[in-house]
């Protein structure tokens, strides 16, 4: 198979099912070579099977591509190093790190348990770091050994992440965590030949079935279908691509035809009084730079 990521050898996690498998078919109908990484959890991330991964396997192959299923927990430490070196073992190299993987335990902040923070911030935070942190230091001592590397890192925000989602503080927090992630990883990691973007995707998988069934609903048979997950994956497998090497540090946001570069924390308006300010003082200057500051973008599901 042939394409834009013709030869690479990619790992995309939680691929199983929904964006993941839609970006690993993707990558291999461009001639990449997949690490397909999926726990095979349910929704609420309790549980765990080879068979989602196992089945994208085989629909890779039926394609003509080349994949492999991997059934590592991303979140654990040594596990996430394991599936590093699975492509290596595989394939003989690693190219690109699609960080995907994630789960929901959505409820209102003031009712949510320890548990429930935990969980979701382990998987989708420390679920990037974890695999990101070994494909760095695999690429790192590539560099050392005086190897030429073209690496990629995609990650995975929200746009709960980006504008904030009542009901999913959680999920919200990982996500913006993720971005500010994203901006780091680009900044230390591109002596290593290494870039890294964010994408905050819409599109229908069993985590926005259920919160924005709405919307996410399939549209009539013969209509464009706006929240399908494969829409998001050609924005993914072109900054997986060789072609992508002058992008890094950035966040786009990707649904059905869209594609747009999100516009992030920046230095605003700002007062310069010289000296300490006292807090009787500060009613006044706050309005002001508030009344010439844009105004924020509405928090997702705030009425």
């Amino acid at each position: 198979m042939s394409g834009i990521c013709e030869g690479r050898v990619v790992i995309v996690t939680g691929a199983g099912r929904g964006l993941g498998r839609a970006h690993a078919l993707e990558f291999a109908r461009q001639g990449a070579k997949v690490v397909v990484n999926d726990l095979g959890a349910e929704l609420d991330g309790s549980g765990s099977s080879t068979g989602p991964a196992g089945e994208v396997v085989d629909e890779i192959r039926a394609l003509g591509g080349e994949a492999v299923a991997n059934g590592a927990d991303v979140a654990d430490w040594e596990q996430a190093g394991q599936l590093v070196q699975a492509a290596v073992d595989a394939f003989g190299r690693l190219d690109v790190l699609v960080n995907n993987a994630g789960f929901l335990r959505d409820r209102m902040l003031a009712n949510m348990s320890e548990q429930e923070w935990d969980a979701v911030v382990r998987v989708h935070l420390k679920g990037h770091f974890a695999p990101a942190r070994h494909a760095a230091g695999y690429w790192r001592d590539q560099v050392k050994a005086g190897a030429t590397v073209d690496a990629r890192i995609v990650n995975t925000s929200s746009g709960a992440g980006l504008m904030g989602s009542v009901g999913q503080g959680n999920y919200a927090a990982a996500k913006a965590g993720i971005v500010g992630l994203t901006l780091v990883q680009a900044a230390e990691w591109g002596r290593y030949g290494v870039t890294v973007n964010a994408i905050a995707p819409a599109a229908r998988t069993r985590m926005t079935e259920q919160v924005f069934a709405e919307t996410m609903a399939a549209p009539d048979e013969g209509s464009f279908d706006a929240m399908a997950p494969e829409n998001v994956s050609p924005l993914v497998v072109w900054l997986g691509s060789a072609e992508s090497a002058a992008v890094t540090g950035r966040v786009f946001e990707v649904e059905a035809g869209i594609v747009s570069v999100a516009d992030g924390w920046q230095h605003g308006p700002s007062t310069d009084k010289g000296a300490r300010w006292d807090p009787a003082e500060l009613g006044p200057v706050v309005a002001e730079l508030i009344e010439r500051a844009p105004a924020p973008t509405p928090v997702y599901g705030a009425g």
